[in-house]
């Protein structure tokens, strides 16, 4: 498969989706366990993602329906999320690469055990530019765009600021600026996992002229081949942006 030579994408973003299903395919029953398993996954395509120097990665791990979910699954979810953001924080690999952890989302909604992970995982890596790392927990993409809205609002209401000029302040540019992701390429590539083929609210704003690639493997189950035959299809594809 020739990926040398064409355009390899400047942020991929990835809903790892199949958990579930890949447990019971497997006959796991602990969703701490499955979770963990999923977790371990990221590993691998950090280490494919640096082989093809694709210097922003964002995984969306966890959103606020997610919540509904059962107790003991939620639990679980957030476990392996903390766990792993621990380790990330002293992961040699991560300082080798420079790679500059960040967790997006309502964080709010996050226990603060794992809050505490994040914080640590950001703080550990926040001075490092060679890759980007973005977790998406309790990340919807209606709720960062309200979030966006409020913040510009919170800037820029002022006794001496009229409704009009509010109005006229309103960009796209300045929506961009108060997104999570400020500062970062939006994802050229978006990957789904496990059959499903639709966004779910993943990055609404940022994904406008992204490509997507839907495979029917579970995220647990993710392979090398899997990710090279997303880049591939990504580099046939024509990008217009609307031209």
């Amino acid at each position: 498969m020739t990926i040398r030579g064409h355009a390899l994408p400047r942020h991929v973003g990835i809903i790892l989706d199949g958990n579930r299903r890949y447990a019971r395919r497997i006959g796991i029953t602990e969703p701490r366990e499955v979770y963990d398993i999923g977790a371990r996954k990221l590993d691998d395509v950090l280490g494919w993602c640096r082989e093809m120097q694709i210097p922003t990665v964002t995984l969306w791990v966890f959103s606020p329906d997610n919540l509904r979910r059962p107790t003991a699954e939620v639990s679980g979810i957030f476990a392996a999320v903390e766990a792993k953001m621990r380790a990330l924080a002293g992961d040699p690999r991560i300082h080798q690469g420079r790679v500059r952890v960040r967790a997006i989302g309502k964080l709010s909604l996050v226990p603060e055990a794992t809050q505490a992970a994040i914080r640590a995982a950001e703080e550990a890596t926040a001075s490092y530019n060679g890759m980007a790392l973005n977790i998406a927990v309790a990340y919807g993409g209606r709720q960062e765009i309200v979030d966006a809205i409020a913040a510009f609002l919170g800037d820029n209401l002022a006794p001496d600021v009229g409704l009009a000029e509010l109005i006229a302040r309103l960009t796209p540019d300045t929506v961009e600026r108060y997104l999570y992701t400020a500062g970062l390429p939006d994802p050229d590539l978006i990957i789904r996992t496990s059959g499903e083929v639709r966004l779910s609210g993943f990055m609404l704003w940022q994904s406008a002229h992204s490509e997507f690639y839907f495979t029917d493997v579970h995220w647990p189950a993710f392979r090398k081949i899997d990710f090279l035959r997303a880049i591939r299809t990504y580099q046939m594809r024509q990008r217009r942006f609307g031209l």
